[in-house]
């Protein structure tokens, strides 16, 4: 089978070059898509050979938070004619890619043990584009395990200022 990455590419450049007007209301639909046709029980009834694109359609019409405008229709029916329900969260992650490479910014995702209020976020924020050097879209994620302190993944780049990171190199020094 292809990889999950080669199938999704054109349908992803395809909807990027579609949407170029509003990327940021494709993005809204797109994550929504995402999300949905990431449950098991949807695949698993989107497989059914006996399920019609229609009705595979109007579950996950009638799921979406956001009201689809006619182009999320046209594609979701697309991607759900060509059996491609499964490769639309890599669909999305790519889509997300051209979107941000052209506003020159990046995701990041903020690995955190506690809630972090909004001024907190501003003002990491801002430290972390300085660190990172570009604009960055923050995604906060609850990691109990951390004990204290932030995790932050940007692509392949990570700053790791935990107190389980702390203990870890800690260990690692008095047992060398």
């Amino acid at each position: 089978m292809a990889e999950l990455a080669t199938i999704a590419r054109p349908y992803a450049e395809a909807l990027y070059k579609a949407s170029s007007s509003d990327l940021n209301g494709a993005a809204v639909w797109v994550e929504e898509l995402k999300d949905i046709a990431s449950n098991p029980q949807l695949l698993e009834f989107s497989d059914n050979p006996n399920a019609t694109v229609a009705q595979v359609f109007d579950v996950i019409a009638g799921v979406a938070q956001v009201a689809l405008p006619e182009m999320a229709k046209n594609f979701l029916k697309t991607v759900i004619e060509n059996g491609r329900l499964g490769v639309l969260p890599e669909i999305a992650s790519q889509f997300r890619a051209l979107k941000n490479a052209q506003s020159g910014s990046s995701d990041a995702v903020i690995y955190s043990a506690f809630e972090i209020d909004s001024a907190a976020l501003a003002d990491l924020s801002v430290t972390l584009e300085k660190r990172f050097n570009r604009k960055l879209n923050l995604s906060v994620v609850l990691q109990s395990e951390l004990i204290g302190g932030i995790r932050v993944v940007v692509g392949d780049e990570v700053l790791d200022s935990s107190v389980k990171a702390r203990l870890e190199q800690m260990k690692v020094a008095l047992t060398a």
